[in-house]
Order: C-alpha cells, then sequence, then structure tokens
C-alpha cells in the first residue's frame, strides 16, 4: 500500500515569492485590507453589541491555537480561529466523515468522468450477452460492476484514512502547530467546531500546502467553506507569498464552483494521480480511479 506524505484529496500549494521575510506592521495590514476587498467578509446574523475588550492576558502558557483565541458574542457568525487541544477530536471527526463521503461520490459519480472505463464495462456486458444469451445475466452485470467500485471505493478511501489518522491527523499539533511556517484553523459557529483547515510549509521548495480543509455536514451552504479558503489567502498574503496552487480529487461541481469563487484558475486535470493508500493492483486499476484537478491563484506578479 502506498502511504506517503500526509497529501489530501484536496490539497494546496502556495508557491513564496523570493522575499520571506515578515511584512513590516503597516504593509500587512494593507495587505489584510485588500484581502478584505477581494474577499468580502460573511454576513453575520443579528446579536447584541460587542462587549468593551478586556485588558490583555498576562504572560504565561499559551492554549493550543495561540493568538485569536477570544470567542465571539452569541449569534455573530462563523469564527475563524487556530485549533486548541480539546478540539482535535472534533476536527478528526469533521476529517474523517468528509472524506467517508468520498466513497459513493467517487464509486458513482466520479465514472462520469472516464469514459474509458465506460466503455470497457460496456464490451464487458455485451461479451456476457454474447456467451450467454441471457439477458437477465447481462443485466446483472452493470450492477456487479458498480458493487465491485464501491467496493473498491471504499477499500482505498478506508486505506488512506488509516494512513492520515496515524501520520499527521493524529497529533495536529507536532504537524500544523509547532512548525514554523504551518497552522491549523478550526471554523466555530455557536461554540461548536463546524470546520477544518491545515496550511503547512515545505522549506525544501518554499511552498506551502493547503490540507484537510472539509466542513460538517450539518452546516454546508453557510459559507463557511469560502471563509476557511480565505484564511489561508490572507495567511498567504501577509507572509509574502505569490500565488496558491490547489489540487483536489472532488468530484462535486460544488467543490470546483467553490475554488472558482475564490478567484482559483482551471490549471488542467490528471488521471494518473496516486492516492495514498492504493496498492495500483489491476483489480483497483479497473474498478477505482481518480481525477487530480489543479487550480492556481495568483496574488503578485513573480
Amino acid at each position: 500500500m502506498h502511504c506517503g506524505p500526509p497529501d489530501m484529496v484536496c490539497e494546496t500549494k502556495i508557491v513564496a515569492a523570493e522575499d520571506h521575510e515578515a511584512l513590516p506592521g503597516a504593509k500587512k495590514d494593507a495587505l489584510l485590507a485588500a484581502a478584505g476587498a477581494m474577499w468580502p467578509p460573511l454576513p453575520a446574523a443579528p446579536g447584541p453589541a460587542a462587549a468593551p475588550a478586556a485588558p490583555p492576558p498576562a504572560p504565561g502558557p499559551q492554549p493550543l491555537g495561540g493568538a485569536g483565541g477570544a470567542e465571539p458574542p452569541e449569534g455573530r457568525g462563523v469564527y475563524i480561529r487556530e485549533i486548541r487541544a480539546a478540539e482535535q477530536e472534533a476536527a478528526r471527526r469533521i476529517f474523517y466523515d468528509g472524506i467517508m463521503e468520498r466513497i459513493p461520490n467517487t464509486a458513482f459519480r466520479g465514472l462520469r468522468h472516464h469514459p474509458r472505463t465506460q466503455l470497457l464495462y460496456a464490451l464487458l456486458a455485451a461479451l456476457c450477452f454474447a456467451l450467454t444469451r441471457s439477458l437477465l445475466l447481462t443485466c446483472l452485470v452493470p450492477a456487479g460492476l458498480l458493487g465491485l467500485r464501491y467496493y473498491y471505493s471504499r477499500k482505498v478511501v478506508l486505506a488512506y484514512l488509516d494512513c492520515a489518522l496515524h501520520t499527521d491527523m493524529a497529533d495536529i499539533e507536532q504537524y500544523y502547530v509547532k512548525p514554523p511556517g504551518s497552522c491549523f484553523w478550526v471554523a466555530v459557529l455557536d461554540g461548536n467546531v463546524v470546520g477544518i483547515v491545515a496550511a503547512r510549509a515545505h522549506a525544501a521548495d518554499n511552498t506551502v500546502e493547503l490540507l484537510r480543509m472539509s466542513v460538517d455536514s450539518r452546516f454546508r451552504g453557510k459559507g463557511i467553506a469560502k471563509a476557511l479558503g480565505r484564511k489561508v489567502l490572507e495567511f498567504a498574503l501577509v507572509h509574502n507569498y505569490s500565488a496558491v496552487v490547489l489540487g483536489t480529487t472532488a468530484v462535486k461541481v460544488a467543490a470546483h464552483k467553490l475554488y472558482e469563487s475564490l478567484g482559483f484558475r482551471h490549471m488542467g486535470s490528471s488521471d494518473r494521480y496516486v492516492m495514498p493508500g492504493m496498492t495500483l493492483s489491476l483489480a483497483e486499476r479497473l474498478f477505482f480511479q481518480v481525477r487530480y484537478h489543479r487550480y492556481r491563484l495568483q496574488l503578485r506578479e513573480e
């Protein structure tokens, strides 16, 4: 089984500009203002006015998540902040549930993106009829093939989850909080963690990957995924990166529309992507296929 680095079914790379020094405060403020103009804030539900700002806390050990840990007033909408230690299990649950949705999507919806596989399945059905002259057996062939697609999609996805839950998602603090240039955010709504996204730096090629983006299915349609995407784009602006490059195997059209709404351009696709957890056996090649899409958002000229 191929179980490499924690690549995600939805992954993003941020290509760094030559100057990686922290931006001066005024310049950061200007960039964040520009980010706000590019991505208008989500509408917040009406609620009571915010209380006066509390005095700064005394120096001491910071909780996992560091700065930005103060909760918004009740009813003030979605709040994106760094993860805390007690929220790691909730983050793993959202990640697990989101990946499990890939099983039927890949097995059934994804088939329409692979015309050669459709042709092969049609030939198998025709061969069955030629050998048996039985309409009943011939009609059972597509059902059997779809059943095998579901079996192998489940097999690969579970293997992928096993890899992820024993590497980076097993210790979010070690993989995403402690390393410089990396971070793990959660979306909080009414005190509940409802979405996650991570960014991790790669010093060798001066890149940062966006990983593990997922939203609880009960809270979709509220703009949470877009808010998580904006957080990473603002992170790229503040840290002086020049572009964001997104790679995904998502089947749903809504996922691709989300990337385009954030300003990404589709840069191409490939059917040769090897997903972590794949064994590349002959049966797996016949009954499990994914298409890898690449997107790019240029933040500034290089």
